[in-house]
Formats: C-alpha cells, sequence, structure tokens
C-alpha cells in the first residue's frame, strides 16, 4: 500500500489511530510514548497498562483521550523483559498487527512511528526497512493514508531514503 514519510511529533498529528512504540508492559515512558502520554494524559497511560502485558509483536487498543485521533494502538515491538531488545521479527508483527487492527477498526488514517529503533536499541536503518516493507506488502481494507513518521530531521532523512528504496524510487 502507499504511505507517506513525514517529519514531526506523532503527538500533533491527526489521524483516526496513533501508533505507541510499546513495551510489553504498555507502560508509557519515554521516547514515543512519553510524546503520547504527555499529549494524551495521565488517562492514556492508565489505559495502556489496564490492556497488558502484551505478548511481544501483539497490540491493544485504547481510546486516544486528549491526542487528535479516535484511537491510540500500542504495538508492543519491545520486551519489558530480558535485555529490552527488539528483534527483527517483534518489529515486523508489531507493525503488521498495528495496520492489521487499525484496519479491523475502519481507521482510514494511521501514523506510526520507527518501532523498536529507540531504547528497544535495533538500528533505525534496518528497522526503517523493516516496517516499510510491512507496510509496502500490506493489503488494506479500510486505511488510505498511512503515515510513517520520523520525529528529528536526521531520522526522518534516513527513513526516507529507505522507504524510497523499498519503494523502488517512489517519492
Amino acid at each position: 500500500m502507499e504511505f507517506r514519510v513525514v517529519h514531526g511529533d506523532i503527538a500533533q498529528q491527526t489521524a483516526d489511530a496513533l501508533v505507541n512504540a510499546a513495551g510489553t508492559s504498555l507502560r508509557m515512558g519515554s521516547g514515543v510514548a512519553g510524546a503520547l502520554r504527555r499529549g494524551g494524559g495521565q488517562e492514556l497511560n492508565e489505559a495502556a497498562m489496564a490492556e497488558g502485558p502484551v505478548d511481544l509483536g501483539a497490540v491493544a487498543v485504547t481510546d486516544a483521550f486528549g491526542l487528535d485521533a479516535d484511537y491510540v494502538i500500542h504495538a508492543a515491538a519491545m520486551p519489558h523483559y530480558g535485555d529490552g531488545r527488539a528483534t527483527a521479527d517483534s518489529i515486523r508483527d508489531a507493525a503488521h498487527n498495528a495496520l492489521e487492527r487499525a484496519d479491523e477498526l475502519g481507521c482510514e488514517s494511521l501514523v506510526m512511528p520507527a518501532l523498536g529503533c529507540g531504547v528497544a536499541g535495533f538500528a533505525l536503518e534496518d528497522g526503517a526497512r523493516i516496517i516499510c516493507e510491512v507496510i509496502d506488502e500490506y493489503e488494506p481494507d479500510s486505511l488510505s493514508d498511512v503515515r510513517f513518521v520520523a520525529y528529528d530531521e536526521s531520522e526522518y532523512e534516513t527513513i526516507r531514503r529507505v522507504a524510497d528504496e523499498v519503494r523502488g524510487g517512489a517519492d
């Protein structure tokens, strides 16, 4: 499916669903989760934790509370046990399950960050390639506006380059 790479703060995006880069406990700490928690309020963190823990690669859905979205899809690409590191499989599963769950909810728009590439320690370029491939190969029912969001300029440039490679040079 077609998707865009955008530069900005995920908590400032408008969409039917925003994807949280979650750990299996669903406790919203720093990074993407922290930005969403600050934007959505304490109720968002409480609602997320009430849905956890979940299996690695699984997703849970909550209301978006103070965010400009209907849902937050908490995609567990990072374990909250062991070494806490994301893997290629956990990123692939979390990204696919987030897209699938958004479709099941009838969402038309979704914003996804670089799952597993922050505190979970997976290399951004490799993680971005996995996520871009998952989005590119996904056949949606309702989704038509999928955005891969990058917070800073360097991250944006890396993700945009990888997305162009995955899509065969398309913008």
